[in-house]
């Protein structure tokens, strides 16, 4: 199967992506803690494009890609890090990676104090989910479909790296949980979040980004964790019915939109990045059929190729989204660029750089 890119242009993206995020090309986004540039705060804005940074590094060996990683960790380190929360885990992702390749004491100390408290102190939900704390507010009780990407990779491969049979027994539950309360039966895709305080669904909104997240945390999942089979069958299902979905929802020109079952919300290039980059790698993987779902993924690519720029930016955006019950809401939240936005932009042209090569 051809994509309609060639590996000159998906080339040229990535280094312009990762470039433009080591180089804070565009320093007038808006960041979680008042930051000057995007790069600068510790908070899940930054953990995702790190990552993006750590899979573009093992994809090219490119060792100014590590130093800039390194250089970001100890930086924060010496300054201070930030409260513990749900989305200030994030980070430690890629830092887990990190150590399992090049080992430091300091990081290995600094890993199992967020692990345990990830674990023991953070704020659970009714059956135990973990509660969506962020740094604006403790969101009492509630479930949003963020945290599996945002905190529960970590830990899955935190547990996995340290052989911590109850802590990746954890990310089992918190899998089942979230997609207990948050899935839409009618689609298979996720609502936005669910409330234990009221029992409140806000409304069963669809939104996109939100979607990606579940979509790319259940393929990254999928791929490291030795899950019973049990628990992999009914996890690739999941897979399935959203594949099912999302491609009956993308339209003509290769995009989803911020409210993935309302084509009349605008189009949105994080999540379409984040959906494309699902398809493709769950079909490499065989997690799903291949032959049914990778187009949509490779339209996605053509999609989010047009919507690059020479300085690597990556339009079409939308800012940081809160939970709510208000459909309008998720319609006018602003775009921008976004370090998330160029992270799973780069996610996605190294899976498409894998279906050029092979």
């Amino acid at each position: 199967m051809k994509t309609e890119a060639s590996m000159a242009q998906i080339e040229e993206k990535l280094y312009a992506i990762a470039g433009g995020i080591m180089e804070n090309r565009d320093q007038s986004v808006f960041t979680a803690r008042g930051g000057k540039h995007y790069m600068e705060d510790w908070d899940w804005f930054q953990g995702v494009a790190l990552f993006g940074l750590f899979r573009m590094y093992e994809a090219t060996g490119n060792e100014k890609i590590w130093e800039y990683l390194t250089d970001w960790f100890d930086g924060h380190i010496k300054r201070g890090l930030p409260e513990k929360n749900v989305n200030s885990m994030c980070p430690l992702l890629t830092l887990t990676c990190m150590q399992e390749k090049r080992p430091r004491a300091e990081y290995a100390a600094l890993l199992r104090e967020w692990a345990d408290y990830a674990m023991h102190q953070l704020p659970r939900t009714l059956e135990g989910g973990f509660q969506h704390k962020t740094i604006d507010s403790d969101n009492y009780m509630q479930l949003w479909d963020d945290t599996l990407y945002m905190l529960v990779l970590f830990l899955a491969k935190y547990a996995l790296h340290t052989g911590d049979e109850s802590m990746f027994q954890e990310t089992i539950r918190q899998f089942w949980v979230h997609m207990k309360y948050l899935t839409d039966r009618r689609t298979g895709l996720l609502h936005h979040g669910f409330n234990f305080d009221g029992m409140d669904d806000y409304g069963r909104i669809i939104w996109g980004r939100g979607n990606a997240w579940f979509t790319c945390a259940l393929v990254e999942y999928l791929e490291m964790a030795p899950l019973p089979e049990g628990v992999r069958m009914t996890l690739v299902s999941a897979l399935g019915r959203q594949a099912e979905a999302l491609a009956r929802f993308q339209d003509g020109e290769g995009m989803w939109h911020t409210l993935v079952d309302e084509p009349d919300s605008y189009p949105e290039s994080s999540a379409t990045a984040g959906f494309a980059y699902g398809l493709l790698k769950a079909s490499r993987l065989g997690l799903i059929d291949g032959e049914k779902y990778a187009p949509a993924g490779i339209r996605g690519v053509s999609a989010i190729l047009e919507r690059i720029g020479k300085d690597g930016i990556l339009t079409g955006v939308s800012a940081g989204t809160c939970l709510c019950a208000d459909r309008d809401y998720y319609r006018s939240i602003r775009i921008n660029a976004q370090p998330y936005g160029q992270a799973l932009a780069l996610h996605l042209l190294l899976e498409a750089r894998n279906w050029t090569q092979n």
